[in-house]
C-alpha cells in the first residue's frame, strides 16, 4: 500500500486557514442553496400541516443522535487523535482509524436495532404533545423507523470526513450534504406523487441521501490509500484514548441536544404548525452559519491540533483569535440582514403550495428569534474546537450544562409571552451564556488570547452593520418589498438588497475594521 502524502508543514497551515475556509464555505454555499431548494420542495409538498410536524420530529430523532455521536463528540475527539498518529506514521494512523471504525459500526448496529424497537417511546419523549393526536403520533413512529438507518450512514461518513480533514482535503466533506438535499428534492418532486402519504417518500429520500453522502467520501480516501478496514484490536491505545475523551464529550453533546429536544417538546404543546415554524426558521438561520461559522470551525480544528502537538502556544492563540474575529465579522451583518429581510425571504423561499400566508407569519416570528442568536452561536462553534484540540472536553461539557439550564428557564418564561418565538429567543439567550462561560474558561487555560482585538473588531463590525442596515432598510422601503406579489420581482428585490447591503458592509468594514476586512476579502479572493 502506497503511503499517504505528508501533512503540510505547520507554517504553511497557519496561512491557509482563510483559503481553506473559502473552499469549504464555497461548497457549503452550494449545499445550503440545495438545502433551501429541498426545504422549498418539502414546504410545497407538506406545508405546516400535521404530516409536516410528524416528518420533522421523526427526522430530528436520528439527526440528533448523528450530531451527538458522529459530528459531535466522536468527530471532535477523533480528529486530534488521528492527527497525532498521522504525524507519527501513516500505518499507525490507518490501524487506529480501523479499530475506531469497527467499534463505531458495532455500536451503530446496536443503536439501529434499539431505535427501531423503541421508536414509540422515543416519540413520546421528544414530542409528548403528539400523544393526544393518535394519527400524528403513529405517523411519526412509522417515519422514525424508516429513517433510522440514516444514522448509520452519516455516522460512518463523519469518521471518514475526519480523516480527510486531517489530510487537508475539504472538498468531499463539504460537498456531501448536497447529495442528501438532491435525494430529498427528488423524493419530494418525483416519488411523493406515488404515495398516499407523501411523508413516506421523503423518509426514503433521507436514507438514500445518507448512502450517497457516505459514498462520496470513498474516492478521495482510495486515492490516498487510507480507506480504513475492520480491526477487532479492542486494546489499541487509540480506542482507549478516544473513549477517555468522548465520555465527557458525550455528556456535553447530550446536554446540547437536550436543548433542541426541549424546544421540540415545548413546541409540541403549542398550536399546530409550531414545530414546523421553528424548523423552517432554523433552516434559514443555518444558511449563514454553515457557510461561515461551520466552515471556519471545520478547517481550524486540524490546525489547532497541529499547533497543540507542536506546543506552539503563540500560534494557537493567534488561530483562536483569528477564527473568532472572522466568525463575528460575518455573523453580525448576517443576523441583522435576516431580521430586516425576514418576511421577503420566507415568502420567496416557502410561500407556495401548502405553505400559506399564515405559515409565513409563524416562520418569520421564529426567524426573528433565531437571528438574534447567530453571532453567539457562530462564536461558540469557533471557540469549542480549541478545547478539543487540547483534549480538554470538560469546558464544553460545563458550558453545555449552563446552556441547558439557561435555555430551560428562558424557554418557560418566553414561550408564555411570545409562544414559539419565545422558544427561538431562548436558544439565543442560551448561546450567549455558553459563549461567556467558554471565553472565561479558555482564558484560564491559555491566558489572554487577544480580547481587546476581538472587542475592537466586533465594534467595527457593528458600526459597519449599522451602515448596511440603513441602506437595506431604505431600499426595502423604497421598492415596497413587503408588498411585492410577483415572485420574479420579489427575487430581484431581495437579491438587490443583499448585494448592496454586502457591498455597503464591506466598504464600512474597510474603514472601521481593516484587519477583519482583509480576512473576509481573502476568503473569496484566495490571494497567496
Amino acid at each position: 500500500m502506497a503511503p499517504p502524502p505528508p501533512v503540510p508543514p505547520l507554517r504553511d497551515d497557519r496561512h491557509a486557514i482563510g483559503r481553506r475556509a473559502a473552499v469549504f464555505g464555497g461548497f457549503t454555499l452550494l449545499s445550503r442553496i440545495a438545502g433551501l431548494a429541498r426545504d422549498m420542495a418539502i414546504a410545497a409538498c407538506l406545508g405546516t400541516r400535521f404530516n409536516a410536524d410528524a416528518f420533522y420530529v421523526a427526522f430530528r430523532i436520528p439527526n440528533l443522535l448523528r450530531r451527538l455521536l458522529a459530528e459531535g463528540a466522536m468527530t471532535m475527539a477523533f480528529v486530534p487523535i488521528y492527527a497525532s498518529y498521522r504525524r507519527q506514521s501513516a500505518a499507525e494512523a490507518h490501524r487506529a482509524a480501523s479499530v475506531i471504525l469497527t467499534s463505531l459500526l458495532t455500536l451503530l448496529l446496536l443503536l439501529l436495532l434499539g431505535g427501531v424497537v423503541a421508536a414509540p417511546w422515543l416519540v413520546r419523549l421528544i414530542a409528548t404533545g403528539f400523544i393526544h393526536d393518535p394519527v400524528k403520533f403513529e405517523l411519526t413512529v412509522a417515519l422514525t423507523r424508516v429513517m433510522f438507518p440514516y444514522l448509520l450512514c452519516v455516522s460512518v461518513m463523519a469518521l471518514l470526513m475526519g480523516m480527510l480533514q486531517v489530510e487537508r482535503h475539504f472538498t468531499a466533506p463539504a460537498a456531501a450534504p448536497i447529495f442528501l438535499n438532491l435525494m430529498m428534492i427528488a423524493a419530494a418532486v418525483w416519488l411523493a406523487p406515488y404515495f398516499t402519504e407523501p411523508a413516506y417518500a421523503l423518509a426514503i429520500g433521507v436514507v438514500a441521501g445518507g448512502l450517497a453522502q457516505l459514498a462520496v467520501q470513498l474516492p478521495p480516501l482510495w486515492r490516498r490509500h487510507i480507506v480504513p478496514g475492520l480491526s477487532f484490536a479492542w486494546r489499541h491505545p487509540a480506542l482507549r484514548q478516544l473513549i477517555r475523551v468522548m465520555i465527557p464529550s458525550l455528556y456535553g453533546g447530550a446536554v446540547y441536544q437536550l436543548n433542541v429536544l426541549m424546544i421540540t417538546l415545548l413546541a409540541s404543546f403549542l398550536a399546530e404548525g409550531s414545530v414546523s415554524y421553528l424548523w423552517y426558521a432554523d433552516r434559514i438561520t443555518e444558511f449563514p452559519l454553515g457557510i461561515f461559522a461551520v466552515a471556519l470551525a471545520t478547517v481550524t480544528l486540524p490546525t489547532l491540533s497541529d499547533q497543540q502537538n507542536a506546543r506552539d502556544l503563540t500560534a494557537f492563540k493567534e488561530t483562536v483569535n483569528l477564527s473568532l474575529r472572522i466568525a463575528l465579522a460575518e455573523a453580525i451583518p448576517a443576523a441583522v440582514g435576516l431580521i430586516l429581510l425576514a418576511r421577503p425571504i420566507v415568502r420567496l423561499l416557502f410561500e407556495r403550495g401548502a405553505f400559506s400566508a399564515a405559515s409565513t407569519d409563524g416562520t418569520v416570528a421564529a426567524l426573528y428569534g433565531f437571528a438574534v442568536g447567530i453571532p453567539f452561536v457562530s462564536a461558540v462553534r469557533n471557540i469549542v474546537p480549541a478545547f478539543y484540540a487540547m483534549q480538554r472536553p470538560r469546558a464544553p461539557v460545563w458550558a453545555a450544562t449552563v446552556g441547558l439550564v439557561t435555555n430551560g428557564v428562558a424557554a418557560l418564561v418566553l414561550m408564555r409571552w411570545r409562544q414559539h418565538q419565545g422558544l427561538a429567543l431562548a436558544m439565543a439567550v442560551s448561546s450567549a451564556a455558553q459563549l461567556g462561560f467558554l471565553g472565561w474558561w479558555l482564558r484560564r487555560l491559555i491566558g489572554p488570547f487577544g480580547g481587546r482585538r476581538l472587542l475592537r473588531g466586533a465594534i467595527g463590525s457593528c458600526a459597519a452593520t449599522l451602515c448596511m442596515a440603513g441602506v437595506v432598510w431604505g431600499l426595502a422601503c423604497g421598492i415596497a418589498l413587503t408588498d411585492v406579489t410577483s415572485r420574479s420581482r420579489l427575487f430581484g428585490g431581495v437579491s438587490l438588497c443583499i448585494a448592496l447591503g454586502a457591498l455597503t458592509y464591506l466598504l464600512g468594514l474597510r474603514w472601521l475594521a481593516r484587519e477583519e476586512y482583509r480576512h473576509c476579502v481573502a476568503m473569496f479572493c484566495r490571494r497567496r
